[in-house]
C-alpha cells in the first residue's frame, strides 16, 4: 500500500504539526495544498498566539480575525522581538496588575509604547544599536514620566534618599555618554535628588561587556576622571528589569507609602526568641560606596514583633544591643550601647517595632548577630536576651576601570582592613509604622539628564564620609 498526504487522516497530521513553530508551520503550508489547508488550522495558530503574544479569546473576538491573521498581525509588527516579547509583556502586566492595587499612581506616570520609527530615529541620532531586548520593552511602555517616586526603587536615609525613574527613550538619548570611561553608554535610570543612573553599555569597550548593565562608580583616588569603576546590576536588558519585577511582586521588595524599597530580605534571616521575632533585610548603596577607595555602604532594616498570643504580662522594654560583627578577614568586632537608634521601644503583644541603620566597611562582605536585652515592665529586676539572627551583607559584582589595570580585571576583595561603622537612618523608626520622609510630591519634573555623569555621585560619597556613623 501506498500511502501519500492526501491518504493519511487529519487528526494524527495536526498532532505531528503542533509540535511545530510558526517558522515551520509556514514552511509546511508551501509544500501542498494539503499541507496548505492543514497549517491554517486555527488551534495551531491559537496556541501560537498565546506563547509568543499572550494573545487570549478575548482579543480574537475583539479584533473579529482568525487566529492564523492575528498571529500574521503582530508578526509583522513585532516580529523582531518574538524572542523577548512574551517575557517582558508578561512582567510589565504582572507589575502593573501589582502596582495598580499597592501604589496606583506610579502606574499613571508610565508612558505609552514608542514606535519602531522612533526607537530607529534614535539609534541614527546616537550612533549606536539598541539591544533588541530592549527596544521590546520600550515598544510595550516607553519608560515613565521624570517624577518622585521613580519605578525602579526607592532609599531614604536621615539625610539621603533615591528614587529611581525608568527613563524614556528620548530623555535616555539624551544622557547617552561619549565621553572617556563611559562612552557608548545609555542611562537606563535616573535619580533626580542624587544624578545617580544605572547604564547600558551598548558596545563592548572600555572593558565592558556588550548589554552589561551597571552602576558607575568614579574612582576617587585617580588623577584621571576617565578611570571609572562598575558595580554590575545585569547582564541584559531582560535579566536586569524581569528580576526587578521578580522581586516587586512577589513582595520582596517592600511597597511603604507609595515606594518601592529595594531592601532584601532572606527568609532564613528570622529569629525568634520566646515571644519576640526579629528579622532583617538589607540594601546596597552603590551612590555612597566605591572600589578605590574601598568603601561599602549598606542599610539594614530590623523588624522586631512581639507575638499576639503573648500575655499581657510579657510585655518589656528594650534596654540595649550587642553587634558581633565579622568581616570578609575573619575580623571581628563587638560593639555594645544602649537602645537603638536612640530609642527604647516597649513591646506588648500584637506590638511591632522596626527601625533602620546602616553600616560601612572596606572589604566585599561581612555579617553581624548579636542580641538586643530587655527587662520585664512588670519587674524591672528580670532581664532577657532576644536573639537577632546573622544576616549578610555582600557588595554586588564590581569591573575596576580598563584605564588604571591596563585590562579586564576580575571580582576581587580588596583592603584587609575592615572599617566597620554605624549610623541610626531615620526611616523605620515609629511603632506600628513604616514612615519614610516625606517624598510623596508627584509633578513631573522638567530635566535633560545629558552630562550628569559622576558629579553627584563624588558628593554623596563624601557626605557618607563625613556622617561618622556610630553603632546601633
Amino acid at each position: 500500500i501506498v500511502l501519500n498526504l492526501d491518504s493519511l487522516p487529519s487528526d494524527p497530521l495536526l498532532l505531528i504539526l503542533s509540535f511545530l513553530d510558526f517558522r515551520d508551520l509556514v514552511s509546511c503550508s508551501l509544500v501542498s495544498r494539503r499541507l496548505n489547508e492543514l497549517t491554517g488550522h486555527n488551534p495551531l495558530w491559537k496556541v501560537l498566539c498565546k506563547k509568543h503574544w499572550l494573545l487570549a479569546e478575548a482579543d480574537k473576538s475583539h479584533r473579529g480575525q482568525s487566529w492564523k491573521e492575528l498571529f500574521r498581525e503582530f508578526y509583522i509588527d513585532l516580529g523582531r522581538y518574538i524572542d523577548h516579547y512574551s517575557m517582558l509583556k508578561e512582567s510589565w502586566e504582572n507589575l502593573k496588575s501589582y502596582l495598580g492595587q499597592k501604589c496606583p499612581r506610579m502606574i499613571a506616570s508610565l508612558k505609552d509604547g514608542a514606535k519602531e520609527e522612533e526607537l530607529d530615529a534614535i539609534e541614527a541620532q546616537i550612533g549606536c544599536k539598541l539591544p533588541n531586548d530592549y527596544r521590546c520593552s520600550y515598544r510595550i511602555h516607553n519608560g515613565q514620566k521624570l517624577v518622585v517616586p521613580g519605578l525602579m526603587g526607592s532609599m531614604a536615609l536621615s539625610n539621603h534618599y533615591r528614587s529611581e525613574d525608568l527613563l524614556d527613550i528620548e530623555t535616555a538619548a539624551g544622557g547617552f555618554q561619549q565621553r572617556k570611561g563611559m562612552r557608548q553608554c545609555l542611562p537606563l535610570t535616573f535619580c533626580f535628588h542624587t544624578g545617580l543612573s544605572q547604564y547600558m553599555a551598548l558596545e563592548s569597550v572600555e572593558g565592558r561587556v556588550h548589554s552589561e548593565i551597571f552602576y558607575h562608580c568614579p574612582d576617587q583616588l585617580a588623577q584621571d576622571p576617565s578611570a571609572i569603576d562598575m558595580f554590575i546590576t545585569g547582564s541584559n536588558f531582560t535579566e536586569w528589569f524581569t528580576s526587578y519585577v521578580q522581586n516587586v511582586v512577589t513582595g520582596e521588595y517592600p511597597i511603604i507609602r507609595d515606594q518601592i524599597f529595594r531592601y532584601v530580605h532572606d527568609k532564613k534571616c528570622v529569629a525568634t526568641t520566646g515571644d519576640i521575632t526579629v528579622s532583617v533585610s538589607t540594601s546596597f548603596l552603590p551612590e555612597l560606596s566605591s572600589v578605590h577607595p574601598p568603601h561599602f555602604f549598606f542599610t539594614y532594616r530590623i523588624r522586631i514583633e512581639m507575638a499576639r498570643s503573648a500575655l499581657p504580662e510579657s510585655a518589656c522594654q528594650l534596654d540595649s544591643r550587642y553587634w558581633k560583627i565579622t568581616n570578609a578577614n575573619g575580623n571581628v568586632e563587638e560593639v555594645r550601647g544602649p537602645g537603638v537608634v536612640g530609642e527604647f521601644p516597649v513591646m506588648t503583644p500584637g506590638k511591632v517595632h522596626e527601625y533602620a541603620s546602616c553600616t560601612t566597611f572596606s572589604t566585599t562582605s561581612e555579617h553581624m548577630e548579636g542580641h538586643y536585652t530587655f527587662h520585664q515592665l512588670k519587674n524591672k529586676e528580670e532581664i532577657f536576651d532576644v536573639s537577632i539572627p546573622r544576616f549578610y551583607m555582600v557588595c554586588p559584582p564590581f569591573r575596576e576601570s580598563a584605564v588604571r589595570s591596563g585590562a579586564l580585571s576580575p571580582l576581587r576583595s580588596t583592603s584587609p582592613h575592615n572599617a566597620v561603622s554605624e549610623a541610626p537612618v531615620g526611616l523605620f523608626n515609629n511603632d506600628n509604622s513604616a514612615d519614610t520622609d516625606d517624598f510623596e510630591e508627584e509633578e513631573q519634573l522638567d530635566m535633560n539628564v545629558a552630562g550628569h555623569g559622576g558629579r553627584s555621585h563624588t558628593r554623596t560619597h563624601t557626605q557618607a564620609r563625613a556622617q561618622k556613623p556610630k553603632s546601633k
